[in-house]
């Protein structure tokens, strides 16, 4: 099937307006849940899907923190919360990512990262090689005296699929693979004033459904019913399934189930492993023969 370019760009339209959204809708005081909700309402008002559940991560979080069904945590006066969305357009995904800080602190961080994604996409063309793209954000942190985050990068995106074909790394790791004209990839810097690679944390809140085997429990034959007529094979949130099924112990006990047998792939959240503070940009964008369009 040919890949039509004109659906990724409204997605990513849509995308670009829910993240310049975000800034607006964080505030000191207010809770993650509410945020999180309120970002995805404003996508799901403009006629789009979400491509993943919106990530909240603070601080030391680099990624896959998305608010928990009654979840109590409130945004702090001096939080650096990391936004990444991403809007869906029938199976057309986008991705994109933003650090807001509530002070000044670590304002520079952030703007790094925002320096360090610019940077990498004067280079985008095809024909380069995704280890320059890499080096050149690696460069840019190191100048204000950051470093990246060694084991998380970029990636493209195709029809279904939001971490497809290829991985975009934050630093020169030596990979010779070429970007080829029309492919669609987000690049995304992560930097971190700690040692620069992220661990798993306890919070599990996002899951991908990857198999079709039929569970024993009736609770979880109707989560996966569930799961599979609303998300398909798209990342999903806990809490969207616990606010469906209408009851949280039997969408938890649906979930623990489907997990134990293989159907659904998880995402933890994800710590810098030195607890220092992290940052990200991220923007999706078309490969073209000399440069790029980006989408978001």
């Amino acid at each position: 099937m040919e890949y039509d370019y004109e659906k990724v760009k409204k997605a990513g339209k849509a995308s670009a307006e829910a993240l310049a959204y975000s800034k607006s809708a964080i505030r000191p005081g207010r809770k993650l849940l509410d945020i999180a909700q309120d970002i995805e309402k404003f996508i799901s008002d403009k006629g789009f899907k979400q491509s993943f559940p919106v990530n909240l991560s603070t601080d030391s979080e680099a990624a896959h923190y998305t608010p928990e069904f009654g979840d109590s945590r409130v945004v702090g006066e001096k939080d650096v919360i990391k936004v990444d969305l991403g809007a869906r357009y029938e199976t057309y995904l986008t991705d994109c990512a933003l650090t807001v800080c509530l002070d000044d602190e670590h304002s520079k961080l952030a703007e790094t990262s925002e320096n360090a994604l610019e940077n990498a996409i004067s280079l985008v063309k095809a024909g380069r090689k995704v280890s320059e793209i890499g080096a050149e954000i690696e460069k840019t942190a190191k100048q204000y005296g950051y470093n990246v985050i060694k084991n998380l990068g970029g990636h493209g995106i195709e029809q279904h699929e939001l971490h497809a074909n290829i991985f975009i790394p934050n630093f020169k790791n030596g990979d010779s693979t070429e970007l080829e004209e029309g492919t669609v990839i987000a690049i995304e810097p992560f930097l971190t004033t700690g040692a620069g690679y992220v661990v798993e944390g306890e919070s599990l809140q996002i899951f991908q459904c990857v198999s079709d085997r039929m569970p024993r429990s009736l609770d979880a034959r109707e989560a996966l019913a569930l799961i599979s007529s609303e998300y398909s094979t798209y990342p999903f949130a806990m809490r969207w399934v616990i606010v469906r099924m209408g009851n949280e112990f039997r969408a938890r006990r649906a979930i623990s189930e489907l997990i134990t047998i293989g159907n659904l792939e998880t995402f933890p959240v994800l710590i810098e492993k030195s607890k220092g503070m992290v940052s990200q940009a991220e923007k999706t964008l078309i490969v073209t023969k000399d440069s790029c369009e980006i989408v978001t």
